[in-house]
C-alpha cells in the first residue's frame, strides 16, 4: 500500500467548499456528514448538457482559443450570467 501525503489545508479546503454547496454539515466534537448528494433528478439532463459544452469546447478551439483562454472565457460568462439570474 502505498503512503500519500496530502496538505491539511487541502482537505480543509475541501471540507469548507462541501458545507458551503450544501453538501455536508459539520458536527462539532461528533464529525463532518453528507446531507445531500448530487445524485438527483438533474442528473438526467447532465449527458446532453454535457454533449453540447463538448461541441462548444471544440468551436473554441477551432476558433484557435488556447487552454486558458477557454477558461477564462467559460468563467467571465459563467459569473456574468449567475449574476443576471440573481
Amino acid at each position: 500500500m502505498a503512503n500519500v501525503a496530502v496538505n491539511p489545508n487541502t482537505v480543509l479546503k475541501a471540507y469548507r467548499e462541501l458545507e458551503h454547496e450544501g453538501l455536508v454539515s459539520p458536527q462539532p466534537g461528533v464529525g463532518t456528514f453528507v446531507v445531500r448528494t448530487l445524485a438527483d433528478d438533474s442528473l438526467t439532463a447532465h449527458e446532453p448538457l454535457r454533449k453540447e459544452l463538448e461541441q462548444w469546447l471544440a468551436k473554441a478551439k477551432w476558433a484557435g482559443l488556447d487552454e486558458e483562454s477557454i477558461q477564462a472565457l467559460f468563467a467571465t460568462t459563467f459569473r456574468t450570467s449567475m449574476k443576471v439570474r440573481k
